[in-house]
């Protein structure tokens, strides 16, 4: 089911997007689009299980399904908002697309039951938002019993009774050992003594009005999908207490650092990200310092989410966030309104990436480059320690040379739809507005050599692909 058509964002907006930038307004619209179509995707889920044979989905699972649905519909009523913070969370995403194609096929997949007792658990953790009291019972799978946004028990596979009421969980294992407690705080948190509950991180809001930012690292579905060694991710991993400091520690001075790169970078960290997911080191990575390795990603079906492991410092936290959450902005624009008319096949040079690139993949590495570069310019400019600034001038150049051996690419494309040309106008204006403070001849000169060095390695391995 197609969500219906939203009218494409008025060219102030476009501008604004074009130039990496975007007010509240604007970055609202794109939200509102992608909320919409999480919320018919869930409703399709449903006319999927209504439609399916009993082959796939058995008459036990289907009247499952209407009374997880009816929950849900009882939590809404009672606080819409803490219902959409489950139903809207980035990792659901990727859930509900997986079920949706094992309730279409017609052979269940292994997983499909899993998959339809995920259901359960979110309607269960949209119900304890809402301070909805109700007794079920759920099934773990794989030695976890989620509820996501909240947490995770660690417990056999298999039925588990859970009850709530007045802001006190109470969770039973089918071994008969002591119950559990777990006690929900008005912030969402939900924490206990007993080892066996982990909890889901949350981290302090980017700004005030915003909602905290969940470090998720129990949802089992937080990498579904995500191809993350084909796009040279490292897996997903929990972290520990110590890990959890480290984390908070760093988020903590990202605030000041976003600031630095500009208004708009803290607003859209703020409407954008709702979920961190953490990734362990790249494979081979040396120790944590200035400079480690480190990889992130986004996930179009996992809108909000940016998955990363841990940054070595806030700077680097700060511009992972800049980075990704160009690729979800862009992404979600993609979305609403065609912006070129392009084929998929991997033709193009980028100087980021080994492989030859889709034009659309051009488009979002141009795109997140570019205001990479802008941020580490406005970070140089503003640096009081000479080696910051020389890191930040380093990375500034790089990124703005990597930009500018695409752009005539992207500009010369006549597949553009009016509104991709007014984004990509708008993206050659502000690469000359940063070719206007140029950084220091030495690190220019690197990094045109660095790209020349790239281009030579890639024509070298693609050169019967290039275009």
């Amino acid at each position: 089911m197609s969500p219906p058509p939203s009218p494409p964002p008025p060219d102030h907006m476009l501008r604004q997007l074009g130039r990496t930038e975007g007010d509240a307004d604007t970055l609202r619209i794109l939200v509102r689009d992608q909320d919409t179509r999480r919320l018919l995707l869930l409703r399709a889920l449903l006319d999927a299980a209504d439609a399916a044979p009993t082959t796939v989905c058995p008459r036990r699972a289907f009247d499952r399904l209407h009374q997880d649905w009816a929950l849900l519909e009882k939590a809404e009523r009672a606080d819409r908002t803490a219902v959409r913070t489950v139903l809207l969370h980035p990792l659901a995403g990727p859930w509900a697309q997986r079920c949706l194609r094992g309730l279409s096929g017609s052979v269940p997949g292994p997983e499909l039951h899993a998959d339809l007792d995920h259901l359960s658990a979110l309607a269960a953790a949209a119900a304890i938002r809402a301070g909805v009291a109700f007794t079920t019972r759920l099934t773990a799978h794989d030695g976890l019993l989620p509820l996501p946004t909240l947490g995770a028990l660690r417990t056999a596979s298999g039925p588990v009774g859970i009850a709530f009421s007045e802001g006190e969980l109470t969770i039973r294992e089918a071994d008969g050992r002591p119950p559990i407690t777990v006690h929900t705080q008005r912030d969402g948190t939900a924490g206990s003594a007993d080892p066996r509950w982990l909890p889901v991180l949350a981290l302090p809001a980017v700004l005030p009005g915003a909602g905290p930012v969940p470090l998720d690292d129990v949802d089992p579905y937080r990498t579904e999908g995500g191809g993350l060694r084909r796009h040279g991710l490292s897996a997903a991993t929990h972290i520990d207490d110590y890990e959890r400091k480290a984390w908070t520690e760093s988020w903590s001075g990202v605030e000041p650092l976003l600031r630095i790169g500009g208004e708009h970078r803290l607003t859209e960290a703020a409407v954008l990200l709702r979920c961190l997911v953490p990734l362990g080191p790249p494979p081979g990575s040396g120790p944590i310092g200035e400079g480690a390795a480190h990889c992130s990603g986004t996930r179009r079906e996992a809108f909000g989410a940016v998955l990363s492991s841990k940054p070595a410092t806030p700077a680097y936290f700060a511009s992972t966030l800049v980075h990704e959450l160009q690729h979800t902005k862009l992404a979600a624009l993609g979305a609403l309104v065609p912006l070129h008319h392009e084929d998929a096949a991997p033709r193009h040079f980028a100087p980021w990436r080994s492989d030859p690139r889709p034009f659309d993949g051009l488009l979002q590495g141009a795109y997140s480059h570019i205001a990479l570069a802008d941020y580490w310019q406005r970070f140089a400019l503003g640096a009081q320690r000479v080696t910051h600034r020389d890191l930040a001038w380093a990375e500034h150049a790089r990124c703005r040379e990597q930009v500018g051996a695409v752009l005539p690419v992207l500009a010369g494309s006549a597949a553009l739809t009016r509104e991709g040309r007014v984004l990509v106008n708008e993206m050659i204006t502000l690469y000359h507005r940063l070719v206007d403070c140029p950084p220091p001849a030495g690190h220019l000169a690197r990094a045109e050599a660095y790209v020349a060095t790239t281009r030579v390695i890639w024509q070298q391995r693609n050169g019967s692909r290039r275009q």
